[in-house]
Parts: C-alpha cells; sequence; structure tokens
C-alpha cells in the first residue's frame, strides 16, 4: 500500500497498534524471521489470487478472498481499518493507479490491467506486496507495461545492498521505465515496513533531492514499488477519498516486494516464486 497525500506522508500506526515507533528500523534475526512469516502469507494471497482472478468475478469477491486466506494464516489484513479504508486488499483496475476500494458492482473483464495490493499483520509486523494481472489477452501496450513495471521492480532490487543508498534504487526504476517510454508515477512512493506498514524511508522511484538519500544498512526492510503511467504521470482522486486514477485515462501498472537489505546484497521475502 502507498502513502496516500500528504495524510500518508509519515509513518503511522496500523491497526492494534499501541505505540508509534519513529526513524528508520534495523531489524533483528527473530524480527526479520517474523517479517518473513508475515512476508510468506502475503506471497500466498497474491499467487492464489493470480491463479483464480477470471472475467466476471468481482474485485469484492478478491478482497473477501483474501481477508478469509489472511486470517486462516494467523494474521490480520493489514489494509483494513487503515486510515478507515474498507478493504483487505486494493484492487486497481486499468486507468486506476493505486487504492482502489473493492466493490461488488466493480467486474472484472478480459483485458482488464488489474493490481492487486495487499498486507498481512502476524505477531507484530506486516508484509506488503503488489502485483499487476492482465486478466485474458491485452492489448500490445498494456502487456508491455506490465512486463516494464516488474522489470523495473526487479531493477531497483538489484541496488539493494548494505553501502548503496536509495537513489540507486530510485535510479535504476527511472532510467528502466523512461527508456522504455513510459512514465513513472511521481505522487507515491515506496516506504519502510516492518512494525508499522509505513515506515522511515521513504523508498522513492524516480531521483530526487526532495527527501535525504538515505544509505542502506543490513537488517533495513523497504517495500519497494514502482508504478507506471503510460501516459502522463498525474494522478487525481476520486469522490472516495482513496482511488487515484490517471488524469488522462491511461493504463497503470504497479508491482511491490518487501525486501530485507543484507551485508551482501538482499533477501525479497514477498518473493511468490519460493512458495
Amino acid at each position: 500500500m502507498n502513502i496516500l497525500s500528504n495524510l500518508l506522508s509519515q509513518p503511522t500506526p496500523a491497526p492494534r497498534q499501541k505505540k508509534q515507533r519513529r526513524g528508520i528500523e534495523i531489524k533483528s534475526a527473530r524480527e526479520i524471521d517474523i517479517m518473513r512469516q508475515s512476508a510468506k502469507i502475503v506471497a500466498t494471497v497474491l499467487k492464489e489470487i493470480s491463479e483464480m482472478v477470471q472475467p466476471g468475478m468481482t474485485t469484492a469477491d478478491l478482497d473477501a478472498y483474501a481477508e478469509k486466506r489472511i486470517r486462516e494464516m494467523d494474521a490480520t489484513p493489514s489494509f483494513k481499518g487503515y486510515h478507515g479504508f474498507p478493504g483487505s486488499i486494493c484492487a486497481s483496475i486499468n486507468n486506476e493507479v493505486v487504492h482502489g476500494i473493492p466493490n461488488s458492482k466493480k467486474v472484472i473483464r478480459t483485458g482488464d490491467v488489474l493490481k492487486v495490493d495487499t498486507g498481512a499483520y502476524h505477531q507484530g509486523f506486516h508484509g506488503d506486496s503488489c502485483i499487476t494481472i492482465a486478466v485474458g489477452e491485452v492489448t500490445p501496450e498494456a502487456a508491455k507495461l506490465i512486463q516494464v513495471a516488474e522489470e523495473a521492480l526487479y531493477k531497483g532490487i538489484a541496488q539493494v545492498k548494505a553501502g548503496n543508498y536509495l537513489m540507486d534504487i530510485a535510479g535504476a526504476i527511472q532510467d528502466h521505465v523512461e527508456t522504455n517510454g513510459f512514465v513513472i508515477v511521481e505522487d507515491f512512493t515506496g516506504h519502510g515496513v516492518g512494525r508499522n506498514l509505513h515506515e522511515e524511508p521513504s523508498v522513492f522511484n524516480f531521483r530526487t533531492r526532495e527527501m535525504p538519500n538515505v544509505k542502506l544498512r543490513a537488517g533495513m526492510t523497504l517495500a519497494i514499488e514502482p508504478i507506471l503511467n503510460a501516459g502522463s504521470k498525474l494522478t487525481r482522486t476520486l469522490s472516495d477519498r482513496w482511488t487515484a486514477v490517471t488524469i488522462d485515462n491511461s493504463l497503470s501498472a504497479q508491482f511491490e516486494h518487501t525486501v530485507l537489505v543484507t551485508d551482501s546484497g538482499y533477501e525479497i521475502l514477498t518473493d511468490r516464486t519460493k512458495l
């Protein structure tokens, strides 16, 4: 889940948390082991959703399934109730960029570009991840957008290791996206994740001097999440106060992983390929 405008620009307590912890946290071995568990729950749910999505389903169907599965695995949905968000997933279709609210009237159709973002809170720690699903046969432009979005995520992750900097991640993502003719959405960023769903630092997907260029340290856990548009990078928020859409109705795609910084590189905690 992304940081939403100024309201979510600072880390905020997730449901059932009593105290906000400030600053960049370095997780202990015990805490990392718990995060592996919460992240595995998220990865499992997203993998299952990617395999079950069919035209004719609604985003509410996916939301109900995700909540059921998260709770079956001894966790609670990170998103449900977060600043009042009503769902266990964000389900954003086509020109919806982020924070789409699951709805029984929102029917998934062949050719849709569907973003599903979810989190799980397990034994005091969160996992957070997002996938973009091509529903049936999509247009060549949509297929390329999805491909480049996923590639950009891994370009960014490849820069993760102790001693590197946040801007190494941002630059790798930005360069790959722009080389392929798409644009980075600048209204939303990645973030630290752990005891809180959103922690410091902000993890930008483009080069900026707006925030300090933080040096990565082993034990940091980051939610890296490039968001790409096929047209304008600008977005607007709908009257539901959550769903962000492209201003020009162009398609949008997103991928996200929770990633652990190690001395020699990284560990993708929400890796669906290892389930």
